[in-house]
């Protein structure tokens, strides 16, 4: 944890002992009474936390607030729904990489069971957020979906942005020479499932506008697909922050 995040209802109690984030206070960090530590607020301000008192079963902390992380740029991720433990390090990567949205579509070679992990229904997934924006100092969380099939999807996209879809077999140019990254506000990344793009798929995608990129000849798994093409995106584009925080 490079910050300890909490939600606003969290700074109003307690932290537990048991939270990992007073183990990581009190074993990894070392931290005593009366020291501070790097805080942030889900989606607010970073600041300073003070650990005021070591309890029995809970950590007595207070907070001074400084100023909140400039918006997120507007990098959507369109992702063939994966295999729950795939889309855990897709989670914790991309909002890492300062992902602004993340969308896990259906898609025809995507198997629709993955939506109904206990990742989704038990609310596991937002974890890996946080746990992404502590490695990078953020307190902004993406917005995350995944009951839309890729069509469906593909309707609600903000206009104008690049709209770029990754694919080893069809794509025409290398991600990091397309011309369309040039000069790039809005960017939108489409990712195929495990199993990759079928022609319904990559015929939707060319006409919402797609342009097939490639990041070179091999065939690489979804999540190193994620981190690659993010990478690439953050070190060559003109960041344009949105307009407003996200929610």
């Amino acid at each position: 944890m490079n910050l300890i995040l909490f939600s606003a209802e969290e700074t109003a109690r307690p932290l537990p002992r048991s939270d990992p984030r007073a183990h990581h206070l009190l074993r990894v960090l070392g931290r005593k009474v009366g020291d501070t530590f790097d805080v942030g607020r889900i989606n607010g301000p970073r600041g300073k936390g003070t650990l005021g008192a070591i309890g029995d079963d809970a950590l007595d902390l207070s907070f001074t607030w400084g100023e909140a992380p400039p918006p997120l740029p507007r990098r959507i991720l369109l992702v063939g729904l994966p295999r729950p433990q795939t889309a855990r390090d897709i989670l914790r990567d991309a909002t890492t990489l300062g992902a602004s949205a993340i969308h896990f579509v259906r898609t025809a070679r995507s198997d629709p069971n993955y939506a109904t992990s206990s990742l989704w229904s038990s609310g596991e997934w937002r974890r890996h957020l946080v746990i992404g924006a502590e490695q990078a100092f953020d307190t902004r969380l993406p917005e995350v979906t995944w009951t839309q099939s890729l069509t469906e999807s593909l309707a609600t996209l903000p206009s104008p942005a690049t709209r770029l879809a990754l694919d080893v077999y069809e794509g025409r140019a290398p991600l990091a020479r397309c011309h369309l990254m040039d000069d790039i506000g809005a960017v939108v990344m489409a990712l195929g499932p495990e199993r990759g793009w079928d022609a319904a798929d990559r015929e939707a995608l060319r006409a919402a506008g797609f342009t097939l990129v490639h990041l070179g000849g091999r065939v690489l798994r979804t999540e190193t697909a994620v981190v690659a093409a993010l990478s690439i995106v953050g070190a060559i584009a003109r960041d344009r922050p949105a307009t407003e925080p996200l929610e």
